[in-house]
């Protein structure tokens, strides 16, 4: 890609789609605290980052149960279910994203997911997804934001320049990683800071 011809680069979690993991198991534990104390002490962020990095459901799974036998059937649940943990978008970043596709931006994205479940979650979403040129995703590469490793791979498949790169995030340790490589990052709170933000930048908000 030609220098100065900005590429735009979205994270997905809780950019293009709220995530939140206590949704997989609202309409099976009735209760409130047991369903918190059941998604933050078992089934943990800890525990799930692991998918991140490409170890099977069948792998995590496994070992989950055998620490926490009395919840191994809800357990395994977590894996076919994990995609109702994102089922509403981020309120108002789809016309975001329609704008800078209408104007020809290159668009790609790189997100910390299991592979398999991203895969089924980007069927299941052509409509936001085949917006991007190409996605890089944590499971498939063994490697995860914000390791810079991830970047340096994202912007040689994707062809793109550090300096001609902005990089969307709602994590501020991804987005430093991306600065620290000369990659214009922006910090995600919300569509209308986004939005103006990319005007600053001379691109479509």
């Amino acid at each position: 890609m030609g220098s100065g011809t900005r590429a735009v680069i979205f994270d997905v979690g809780n950019v293009l789609f709220q995530w939140d993991r206590h949704a997989i198991y609202e309409r099976l534990i009735e209760d409130d605290r047991a369903l918190h104390t059941f998604v933050d002490e078992v089934v943990s962020l800890d525990w799930h980052a692991q998918h991140d990095l490409g170890i099977s459901f069948a792998e995590t799974s496994a070992e989950l149960r055998a620490r926490f036998p009395e919840h191994a059937a809800l357990i395994d649940l977590y894996g076919p279910r994990f995609n109702d943990s994102l089922q509403n978008e981020v309120p108002g970043v789809a016309a975001i994203l329609e704008s800078l596709s209408v104007a020809g931006v290159p668009l790609f994205a790189i997100t910390n997911f299991h592979d398999g479940f991203f895969a089924a979650f980007r069927a299941s979403r052509p409509d936001v997804f085949d917006r991007f040129r190409d996605i890089v995703v944590s499971g498939e590469e063994k490697l995860i934001k914000p390791d810079p490793a991830i970047y340096h791979l994202a912007l040689d498949r994707f062809g793109v320049a550090a300096e001609d790169a902005v990089f969307i995030d709602d994590s501020l340790a991804n987005v430093a990683a991306a600065k620290a490589l000369g990659i214009t990052g922006l910090l995600f709170t919300d569509a209308a800071t986004l939005r103006a933000d990319l005007v600053k930048l001379g691109l479509p908000g």
